[in-house]
């Protein structure tokens, strides 16, 4: 129903300012990354000098076993004693465990219990890094005789350290995504305001000449000469329908009242005002299999719906073609309005934009139709309005979802 867009500059306002959310994005990202790698190189920095301690610790074992000398006290005090952080674990030749240091075991638990903990703590450090060996030799003869194992994982502040910065970026993702929706909500809300000041000055500005058309239209059925002409009714009819016109701009904004509607009734009544004043090379159909189908709906609303899809098919079919009209009684107490042309369709990319404000393929239009009518179904009416198909060889068809009565 709709072609190319083109835009307006008194609709600018309500264009989407993607630039300002892909800017908080891009910081958030470099912001995000730069904590990630600065974190990372920190990481680095403090495993590799855990792993220089736990090899220090090693050595110092291993010197100790196989040195005799004094220093053998300051060895054990000041190096092996003083790890202090490092979780570690020692094996002997027999992948038994006799040394362990730094590892939460509380001195009542069973030896059992104890053992169970000092396994599954040297599972942890199997899968976190490779083992330092620790050789050790005959102090005479220097031959080896024993190979031992020391096992370590990241001491509580290194584990820390590493998942602080997803912590981090969580907190930033948290952070900008209630930062965008207070962003949409503040232009939604904007935008709102605008909506029913501009729909409710244009009642207000439709009133006064149609209070003065009303009572022209009484001077005119007095006159004798004008009496019997049709010309009269015709516009009276069209003085009655910019009265319903006034209506619907001054309920924007407020909460309509739905009422149990006959949709076959309405729908003609839409079809009974448009096909007069429409090209005699657009036809307009409707198609139902009941015509007691109803839904709880804004009369007067719902007909602004029905009749803005009708005027945006036309304009696709360049006044030659057909509207067919189906209303169909759909799953879950749905009723289903398809509104199709035989127009030259939507590119599919733009498919996604139709409702938007300030959408239009009409030189002079402000691209307010389908917004309104998606406004007008979704807010006030809680339906559901989409393109159900379209195709450049077969037209566009819309589909209204309303709530069975």
């Amino acid at each position: 129903m709709v072609g190319n867009p083109s835009s307006s500059g008194s609709m600018e306002f309500y264009n989407d300012n993607t630039n300002l959310k892909w800017i908080i994005l891009a910081v958030s990202v470099i912001i995000s990354g730069g904590t990630i790698l600065f974190t990372k190189i920190l990481v680095d920095q403090l495993k590799e000098r855990e792993k220089n301690q736990v090899q220090l610790f090693a050595k110092a074992i291993e010197y100790s076993n196989n040195d005799t000398e004094n220093e053998i006290l300051f060895i054990t005090e000041e190096i092996i004693y003083k790890n202090n952080s490092i979780p570690t674990i020692l094996l002997d030749e027999k992948n038994n465990i006799t040394f362990y240091r730094n590892i939460d075991i509380d001195s009542s638990w069973s030896k059992g219990e104890q053992a169970r903990v000092l396994k599954d703590e040297l599972e942890d450090m199997k899968k976190a890094y490779p083992p330092i060996d620790i050789v050790l030799k005959d102090p005479i003869s220097q031959e080896v005789f024993a190979t031992q194992k020391v096992y370590y994982k990241n001491s509580f502040l290194l584990a820390e350290l590493t998942i602080f910065p997803y912590i981090e970026t969580s907190i930033l993702a948290i952070f900008g995504f209630i930062a965008y929706l207070a962003f949409s909500y503040s232009k939604t809300s904007e935008q709102n305001r605008v909506w029913v000041g501009l729909a409710k000055e244009t009642a207000h500005q439709i009133g006064t000449p149609l209070s003065s058309l009303m009572a022209w239209i009484e001077v005119l059925r007095e006159d004798p000469e004008l009496k019997n002409k049709s010309f009269v009714d015709e516009l009276d009819r069209d003085i009655r329908k910019l009265r319903v016109v006034t209506e619907r701009f001054s309920s924007i904004g407020s909460t309509p009242v739905l009422k149990k509607e006959n949709i076959f009734h309405l729908v003609n009544n839409v079809v009974s005002y448009l096909q007069p004043r429409l090209s005699s090379k657009v036809k307009i159909e409707v198609y139902t299999l009941s015509e007691n189908i109803q839904a709880n709906v804004h009369a007067p609303l719902f007909e602004w719906v029905l009749e803005n899809l009708c005027k945006n098919a036309v304009d696709a079919m360049e006044n030659t073609g057909t509207i067919a009209i189906k209303i169909l009684r759909g799953s879950d107490r749905k009723v289903l309005i398809d509104i199709s042309d035989t127009g030259k369709g939507i590119p599919k990319k733009l498919i996604q934009s139709v409702f938007k404000p300030g959408f239009t393929t009409k030189k002079r239009g402000w691209g307010l139709g389908l917004a309104l009518a998606k406004r007008i179904i979704e807010m006030y009416h809680e339906g559901k309005i989409f393109v159900k198909s379209s195709d450049e060889a077969q037209g566009t068809t819309f589909r209204i979802v309303l709530k069975s009565a």
